[in-house]
């Protein structure tokens, strides 16, 4: 309710939602590979029912963007890749008719990877976060967001140092400017591709997250 008052008075405006879908567990990156998104059957019908709830909470907080990790997507199983497809595609129509958009989150693909997918699907679009991408060992967050640029639509300010063994352990995530995301680059990368939506601030980690944050807005208007 405290939200709500704040959304419908115009005192706040939220430019995204997230969801965590039934299932995830991100003790390890093994297993949220497992667990991760729609990809397990085992819990699809019942992210079938949220999707479609979430959607219709965002339309009345007023949201433009429903945001997800969608899970690792199994290139080397074209049933895999056929499942996962329609379930995306299966997101975007109950955004669609809610007239919303679906931003897929990056850090569990590359950007090469996901750019293919994106190619295969309409009406999908990226919520960019350096962060991830070196949480999860997939690449470089500035050059990505050349190849990237046509989707993203929602950017989130998080910073991280990469895992000593990228891809089989979790990296670490630090405060924003403090990590290998190269924030100057990023922010510049961003410029140089004509974005204009907004630049969130996540803070997931760490014990004084409030005060991370505020160190992040700060840094991010004198940048």
């Amino acid at each position: 309710d405290f939200v709500r008052r704040h959304v419908t008075s115009g005192r706040w405006k939220l430019m995204s939602t997230m969801i965590g879908t039934v299932g995830e567990d991100y003790s390890t990156l093994e297993s949220i590979r497992k667990t991760g998104g729609i990809v397990p059957d085992e819990h699809w019908e019942a992210n079938r029912k949220l999707i479609r709830e979430a959607a219709k909470l965002a339309v009345q907080f007023k949201t433009p963007y429903l945001t997800l990790h969608a899970g690792y997507l199994d290139e080397k199983s074209p049933s895999a890749v056929a499942k996962f497809t329609d379930r995306v595609k299966f997101m975007a129509d109950v955004c669609g008719e809610n007239g919303l958009k679906l931003l897929l989150e990056t850090g569990q693909e590359t950007a090469d990877d996901l750019v293919r997918f994106l190619g295969t699907v309409k009406n999908v679009w990226v919520n960019f976060d350096p962060a991830n991408m070196l949480l999860y060992g997939m690449g470089d967050p500035v050059a990505a967001v050349a190849k990237l640029a046509p989707w993203i639509l929602h950017v989130h300010a998080k910073d991280a140092l990469p895992s000593p063994q990228p891809g089989r352990e979790w990296g670490t995530e630090v405060p924003w400017g403090e990590g290998k995301v190269n924030a100057k680059a990023f922010l510049a990368a961003l410029e140089e591709m004509g974005y204009k939506g907004a630049i969130a601030v996540e803070r997931e980690g760490g014990s004084q997250r409030a005060a991370d944050i505020a160190r992040a807005v700060s840094r991010l208007k004198n940048s």
